[in-house]
């Protein structure tokens, strides 16, 4: 399974962006988006079941950011409001291996390659 993160860009703060995930080459189960600030762990941002029924956000995103996927395209999505400059980060976008739906980064089988967000004050 081959990943492709996209979208990321530089927004001000209270900006908006919406990054996509393209998946293609094999089948896979829960996606999720995770991102790594300079210095920092990889930490979990957000998760959605394969169904696409069930999701689940890090505290410090909840109510500003919105997972989803689209089974059509095989893409997944985050849309990201009210951004702040401590969301400013390497997001990256991560698949399971099938019937798998998890926050932590070492369940996940399949990873893009990131796409730089940077948020200005």
């Amino acid at each position: 399974v081959q990943l492709q993160a996209s979208g990321g860009g530089l927004v001000q703060v209270g900006g908006s962006l919406r990054l996509s995930c393209a998946a293609s080459g094999g089948t896979f189960g829960g996606m999720g988006w995770f991102r790594q600030a300079p210095g920092k762990e990889r930490e979990f941002i957000a998760a959605v079941k394969w169904s696409g029924d069930s999701t689940a956000y890090e505290d410090s995103v909840t109510g500003r950011f919105t997972i989803s996927r689209d089974d059509v395209k095989n893409t997944m999505y985050l849309q990201m409001i009210s951004l702040k400059p401590e969301d400013t980060a390497v997001y990256y976008c991560a698949a399971t291996a099938q019937g798998v739906f998890t926050i932590f980064p070492e369940e996940y089988k399949y990873w893009g390659q990131g796409t730089q967000v940077t948020v200005s004050s």
